[in-house]
């Protein structure tokens, strides 16, 4: 029970003598008094009574009856003894200090504090409230108390259960960073001998012959260490080894307590052991040694938090053996792989150079579509580093029925390159290299030598997953064969050859694409251009006989017949219309014919936009639309060919106006990023579908349903301006959501000096 500070003061126990509690009689002293001592005998706290000496010292005047069960001692013991009668010298120095503290200030102190009574650790937490006499003079200290014993066990366990992770986490991690095994396993013999208070902790790798040798140790028994030292347990052997091998411990906490066999208890006080806890090391299923933790001095109560942090180093130090038994495996093979490699270093520098080669043609892959430079450099080193007479590539036709010796490199006569066999001339050869499979053999060289002259011979497959494309062909005055690595390095090269190959055909299939195209995409380019001209003339000559129609025709004789008008009209529009949809197409056709760079100058955005967009002010009131401008106050200039930019704004102002049904919105915006500058048109009223936006930019595509003016045009109006924002290296897009339609045209920012 916890007693607030404010009420302390009227918390008193019950007393069989209140006089002795107070020093007086109940009716002499003051009416606070009175009351407290009428409650003496109805409160259950901790309550203690402290006497404030005329010279600053302190004595026990009473406990209540509670106190007294918590601590053991009964009151009539504690009264008139100072703090160090009952207290250790620590416990006493610190509550001395609370007392002095408490009459130093005057007022009511509360603390915490862990005392030992009875050789039992005790957390209190305390409140202590200060009595004045008629002087204002404390004379009395009045404590509650409150055990907070488990609450702070509670604490202190979950503050061990963390620092026992960390240890762990610690270990694990060294482990992990493949720390050598001896500083491991010393730094987790310290470790665990402060962390758990222990006199000894040591690791025992147990031999053999049953004998052990003490290989990690920490320890405080003054008399020295036995690292390093053999030790023979005559007892470690028969039924105590085998109950470590099926994994038990031994928890032993007073050896002459613990029913040990003689020759072990003598065995453990010739080491000073008076407790000891043994957990088994297991190294992949077998037992390989002991970690051991001991109490020298005096005999102790193994917790079970200690068992079990010794169980799970137990696993980790497992764990670290097998990785450095690992290492050493590790360690051995890098030595026997050295002197490998110092017995057979001409073998490993000829793999290096395969390597590097493979690396070349790797980049030059990369690098070239060259097929030729590649293969005869293929060639050529293969034949410097494998030291050969002769090295060939063969290609295979379409049909394998020939071969072709299409590259060589030789240091004798004759040379074969160009030379064409027939694949069924030598079954026997071309049988295997067509199944994908490497062939070697010896050749007796024809002719008359006063020496036999052989020659190995190796042929490596050239294929991918696409099929086989010829062969390399290696050939050495040697009796020797090729060996296995060097058929593997061969194949290599192969692979590497068959991408050069393959990346060669299909280049040379691309540019043939390529060629095809341009070649097309010329012709259709100059059939336009040849159309549109030739277009052109009649156009000109029936818009030249319509005004001339138009001059020699009296008012009077175009008044008789009354179609006569119409009909002028209608071929002034046709012949109009004609005109621009031919000279649209001549423009079309020369932006998608590399033109020449436009001719850039700076201009004021906001006051070039201005007059361009009020002369569609008359159209716009005439279909009853609303024209609205919104431009950013400062707009930086723009570098643009005014030709080309007021031929876009005009015609998607156009597009816009058609587009737009009466009482509807055309607002035009011009505005600027950090790397752009840019203007929109929008309308609202009309919504353009996914699939018509992704044709909107087609040449000759109408959006004639949604054309609510009836307009007529050419159908290359918006081509047109997709492709000369483009040709101002400018971007164009268009959306089309909630009933609106908007054009956004980008143009990159000019850097201007100061920017540089």
């Amino acid at each position: 029970m916890t007693i607030n500070p404010a009420e302390s003061t009227l918390e008193l126990t019950q007393q069989s003598s209140p006089q002795i509690l107070f020093g007086t009689e109940v009716n002499d002293k003051t009416s606070s008094e009175q009351f407290l001592l009428s409650m003496y005998d109805s409160v259950q706290a901790s309550i203690f009574v402290v006497d404030v000496l005329e010279d600053g010292d302190f004595r026990y005047v009473a406990l209540n009856p509670t106190h007294e069960r918590w601590l053991g001692i009964r009151s009539e013991e504690l009264r008139g003894k100072k703090p160090e009668d009952i207290l250790s010298p620590v416990d006493a120095v610190r509550v001395r200090q609370h007392y002095v503290d408490c009459v130093r200030f005057g007022k009511t102190i509360s603390y915490e504090q862990c005392l030992q009574f009875q050789g039992i650790p005790t957390w209190w937490s305390t409140t202590l409230t200060p009595l004045r006499d008629a002087n204002s003079r404390i004379y009395r200290l009045i404590g509650t108390s409150s055990n907070i014993t488990p609450a702070k066990q509670a604490e202190q366990a979950g503050g061990l259960q963390a620092e026992r992770d960390q240890l762990l986490e610690a270990i694990a991690g060294r482990i992990h960073q493949s720390v050598e095994l001896e500083t491991i396993l010393h730094q987790t013999t310290k470790e665990v001998r402060q962390f758990i208070e222990s006199d000894r902790v040591l690791i025992y790798r147990l031999e053999s012959d049953g004998s052990g040798v003490i290989i990690a140790e920490s320890t405080v028994v003054a008399t020295g260490s036995l690292l390093g030292k053999t030790i023979t347990d005559p007892c470690l052997s028969g039924k105590n080894r085998e109950h470590y091998n099926r994994g038990c411990i031994q928890v032993v906490e007073d050896i002459y307590a613990a029913g040990l066999h003689p020759c072990q208890i003598d065995l453990l006080a010739s080491l000073q052991v008076r407790a000891n806890l043994v957990v088994p090391i297991f190294l992949e299923q077998n037992i390989w040694g002991l970690f051991i933790a001991q109490h020298c001095r005096e005999t102790h109560q193994w917790q079970q938090t200690e068992i079990d942090l010794l169980k799970q180093l137990a696993t980790q130090i497992g764990i670290a053996v097998h990785q450095a038994k690992l290492h050493q495996q590790i360690k051995d093979f890098k030595a026997q792989l050295e002197l490998h490699k110092q017995k057979h270093i001409a073998q490993l520098q000829q793999v290096q150079d395969f390597e590097a080669l493979v690396r070349r043609m790797t980049e030059q892959i990369r690098d070239s579509l060259d097929e030729s430079q590649i293969l005869h450099t293929v060639t050529q080193e293969l034949a410097q580093l494998l030291n050969l007479d002769r090295c060939q590539i063969e290609l295979y036709d379409t049909s394998h029925t020939l071969v072709t010796i299409a590259y060589e490199y030789t240091t004798t006569l004759p040379q074969c390159q160009g030379l064409t066999r027939q694949i069924a001339d030598s079954p026997e050869v071309y049988q295997s290299l067509l199944q994908k499979q490497p062939l070697q053999f010896l050749e007796i060289l024809p002719g008359w030598q006063p020496k036999l002259v052989v020659s190995a011979q190796m042929a490596c497959p050239i294929f991918d997953t696409q099929g086989i494309l010829g062969n390399i062909w290696l050939i050495r005055p040697t009796q020797e064969a090729f060996e296995e690595f060097e058929i593997g390095l061969v194949q290599q090269v192969a692979n590497e050859c068959a991408i050069a190959i393959r990346q060669a055909q299909l280049y040379e299939k691309n540019q043939a694409q390529v060629r095809e195209l341009e070649k097309r995409d010329r012709l259709k380019n100059e059939f336009l251009r040849t159309l549109s001209q030739e277009l052109r003339t009649p156009i000109t000559s029936i818009s030249l006989a319509a005004q001339t129609l138009e001059s020699v025709l009296t008012p009077e004789e175009i008044s008789d017949i009354e179609i006569v008008p119409q009909l002028l009209q209608i071929l002034h529009n046709e012949c109009g219309r004609e005109s621009k949809l031919i000279n649209d197409l001549l423009t079309l056709t020369y932006l998608e014919a590399e033109p020449e760079p436009p001719t850039l100058i700076a201009i004021d955005l906001q006051s070039w936009l201005h007059p361009i967009i009020e002369s569609f002010r008359d159209l716009t009131i005439c279909q009853r639309q609303h024209l609205n401008l919104n431009f950013e106050t400062a707009l930086l200039p723009l570098e643009t060919d005014i030709t080309d930019l007021e031929r876009i704004v005009s015609e998607l102002l156009n597009h816009a106006c058609k587009y737009t049904p009466a009482d509807e919105s055309i607002t035009v915006s011009a505005y600027q990023t950090k790397e752009t500058v840019e203007f929109s048109i929008s309308n609202s009223g009309v919504e353009i579908t996914t699939d018509e936006l992704s044709r909107i930019f087609e040449p000759f595509y109408h959006l004639s349903k949604n054309d609510p003016w009836k307009y007529s045009g050419t159908g290359l109006e918006l081509a047109l301006v997709q492709k000369m924002v483009r040709h101002l290296g400018g971007v164009i897009d268009v959306e089309s959501t909630d009933g609106q339609t908007t054009f956004t045209v980008k143009f990159p920012r000019a850097i201007s000096p100061e920017q540089c």
